[in-house]
């Protein structure tokens, strides 16, 4: 009996010194060996800037009020808030002392400098498809083009023992997937090309993937049917990407997605919430052809329609509901009429590219209603094109409006014209206004030269 305790306070022992050696190392970086260079030539610079709008750093690591990429937006999380980090390169307080492969094992691996890991929400189980031409040309960049601001990191607000940073080492190991984006045979250049944007510096599965209760995204690629078709994320339903007619782009042609992308509207939709960010920031930065590239494979992936259901279909019926005197019957029916028909139309139709369609609209059709709710609560932020605000803009109804309308309004919106998203209660409505702030709608809309 002895001895059995013996071996097994051994493997014990064993264990946990494995474990500690596996969350403490410093992992290998193709970097490591490499020797300080030249300054790099514009050339670079200009492709690290452009590596830098595709992945939209700015967005995250920089507030309305501060310098770029000077850190300090908060991001909600189910544990509870954290803050980005200044990526200046200030020598104290931002990233002046890392090296290549330092900036490397941050960025694919969420491994800093000192050795703590970063919490997924810098999304490098994504960054980790990057090319290391991509990652060399951002690390100049950031070190030589970037202005160096001081502006000290804030801590998170999660509470001990879930701040501990260890234990993530445990869950990359399980979550994350290894490796630069390699070409699939199966698909041409373009759609190759597009796939690597997708997958990883623009790592929209962050937010358009649903994730498990262990937070980590339920599939990485095309490889699973569940890649990019739609998911809840801290007050926002990102929706589906993928070919699903009533919540994701089945309706939508390769030219829809590029004007979308481009010109952050079409038709179809008008960007808001934090897509209207990813626009002002990133996307009407990108090249035609890349756009296009996101645009083909995008549209190469197939929808679900045991998920998804009948296809919407546009019905008329609803015109006598908004007329006189059966809107007065009608919960919500008055108040759509009164807050927004003049705008979307009576007839839900919204007016071309300008102004959204409410009939039809993925939001519209989606169970989920938390886009909805926060963008009537505290309206849409500016669509910025080519460094001109929009002049049509959702306007908050926080102040206007009671749970209980915001309520019989969008289940009037979403039972509508054929559109079968669901009831909404003034509970939802409630617990958003709770949750989020009227601020959280001013755009971030930054200069990053």
């Amino acid at each position: 009996m002895k001895k059995f305790l013996l071996v097994l306070l051994l493997i014990v022992v064993l264990a946990a010194g494995g474990v500690a050696w596996f969350v403490t190392r410093t992992p290998a970086s193709p970097f490591d060996n490499v020797a300080a260079t030249q300054p790099p030539s514009e050339e670079v610079l200009q492709h690290g800037e452009y590596v830098a709008r595709l992945g939209d750093c700015v967005a995250c690591h920089s507030t309305p009020k501060s310098a770029p990429f000077a850190g300090g937006l908060q991001m909600g999380t189910p544990l509870g808030a954290i803050f980005t980090t200044n990526i200046t390169p200030d020598k104290e307080t931002g990233i002046g002392n890392y090296t290549l492969a330092d900036f490397d094992r941050a960025v694919r691996q969420g491994i800093a400098r000192d050795g703590h890991r970063l919490y997924p929400a810098m999304p490098y189980p994504s960054y980790v498809k990057m090319s290391d031409d991509d990652i060399r040309a951002l690390y100049a960049y950031f070190t030589s083009r970037v202005e160096p601001v001081q502006q000290a990191n804030k801590s998170s607000d999660i509470k001990w023992p879930m701040n501990m940073r260890w234990p993530l080492a445990l869950w990359n190991a399980v979550f994350t997937e290894g490796g630069t984006y390699q070409p699939k045979t199966a698909g041409d250049d373009q759609w190759n090309r597009g796939a690597y944007l997708v997958q990883g510096p623009g790592h929209c599965g962050s937010c358009h993937t649903p994730r498990a209760i262990t937070m980590a995204e339920k599939a990485l690629d095309e490889s699973s049917p569940l890649y990019l078709s739609g998911a809840l994320l801290d007050g926002w339903y990102a929706p589906s990407l993928r070919g699903d007619p009533n919540t994701g782009l089945g309706r939508w042609n390769e030219d829809d997605i590029y004007a979308f992308l481009k010109n952050g509207r079409n038709t179809h939709a008008v960007v808001f919430g934090s897509m209207a960010d990813a626009f002002n920031n990133s996307t009407q930065f990108m090249n035609d052809d890349d756009l296009k590239a996101i645009s083909h494979y995008l549209k190469s992936l197939p929808g679900d329609p045991a998920r998804d259901g009948t296809p919407w279909q546009y019905d008329d019926a609803t015109a006598q509901n908004v007329a006189l005197p059966a809107r007065q019957q009608i919960p919500g029916a008055q108040t759509f009429v009164a807050k927004c028909s003049f705008c979307h139309g009576v007839d839900g139709r919204g007016k071309q590219q300008w102004i959204p369609p409410l009939a039809g609209s993925a939001a519209s059709l989606t169970k989920e209603n938390a886009s909805q709710i926060n963008v009537t609560l505290n309206g849409s932020s500016r669509v910025v094109a080519n460094g001109i605000p929009d002049a049509y803009r959702m306007p908050p109804f926080r102040q206007q409006l009671s749970d209980q309308q915001i309520a019989d309004v969008l289940t009037f919106v979403r039972s509508s014209w054929g559109n079968h998203g669901g009831a909404v209660a003034a509970n939802d409505v409630k617990a958003l206004r709770e949750h989020t702030d009227p601020a959280s709608s001013s755009p971030i809309i930054l200069q990053m030269r």
